[in-house]
């Protein structure tokens, strides 16, 4: 099942840090997206994650608290929901489980960032999706379990606007309007990672992504800001199968 949430008045930052023109600010829908092939969690499940499922994490209050370890005595942050920009479900991809406490991949800088959440502030399902980056050969693949579900040609960042690489994970679907299209295609999956170049652009903090685009001569090669471009035919059949939660690979 899929919800679309009201339209998005802020500026689609996540889209302004991975645009073709600088200074294009995209207008956007923010997509929240159901529990497509998505198991819920038993609350007294303890065990850690078997990494060929991937467990995410759907807050469940206004406020995640983020600690340093299990039962810190002070958090080292906090994390609003819904996400502040989009008026998305916070999410994060469970790393690991210890009793009511999580360990989690944290959308935040530095990339790779992890931090401790209580079980408790968070609902549980797992999916067996996961998707494959390589730089060099220009390649996504997606795989549901052990099976491929869809391999293409993507674009990446350029030598001097490199794509990070990393263990990231799908936030959030944005689905852009007809008027950006053109640059964006039409829909765009925030990551949980940030460029290492760009901290401050047209107006968003860097932050990176996989969308469409409107240059399918861009795909194939080293032509962007950072982000991951495919055709608008693949990220289609991405949006029609992929809940939010899915962990990135990006290789070298």
């Amino acid at each position: 099942m899929r919800r679309v949430s009201a339209l998005v008045a802020a500026t689609a930052l996540l889209l302004a840090a991975c645009g073709i023109d600088r200074g294009a600010r995209p207008q956007s829908r923010a997509v929240n997206v159901g529990e497509t092939s998505a198991e819920p969690v038993p609350s007294s499940s303890t065990t850690t994650p078997d990494r060929s499922i991937a467990v995410v994490a759907t807050a469940e209050v206004a406020q995640v608290a983020v600690y340093d370890e299990p039962q810190a005595a002070e958090r080292a942050r906090a994390l609003d929901n819904p996400n502040p920009t989009y008026g998305t479900t916070r999410v994060f991809l469970v790393k690991e489980e210890r009793g009511d406490w999580l360990e989690v991949y944290l959308p935040v800088r530095p990339n790779g960032s992890t931090g401790w959440i209580r079980r408790a502030d968070v609902s549980l399902t797992t999916h067996t999706w996961r998707i494959v980056v390589e730089l060099a050969a220009h390649r996504l693949t997606a795989y549901e379990g052990k099976e491929v579900f869809l391999q293409a040609p993507v674009g990446v960042g350029t030598r001097a606007t490199p794509t990070p690489g990393g263990i990231f994970y799908t936030t959030e679907l944005i689905e852009v309007l007809p008027s950006q299209r053109s640059s964006y295609g039409p829909f765009a999956y925030g990551l949980s990672g940030y460029s290492d170049v760009w901290y401050d652009f047209a107006g968003g903090d860097g932050q990176f992504g996989i969308h469409g685009t409107g240059d399918p001569s861009s795909v194939g090669r080293d032509a962007s800001n950072g982000c991951i471009r495919m055709t608008n035919d693949a990220i289609t059949q991405l949006v029609q199968k992929l809940p939010i939660g899915v962990p990135v690979e990006i290789r070298a």
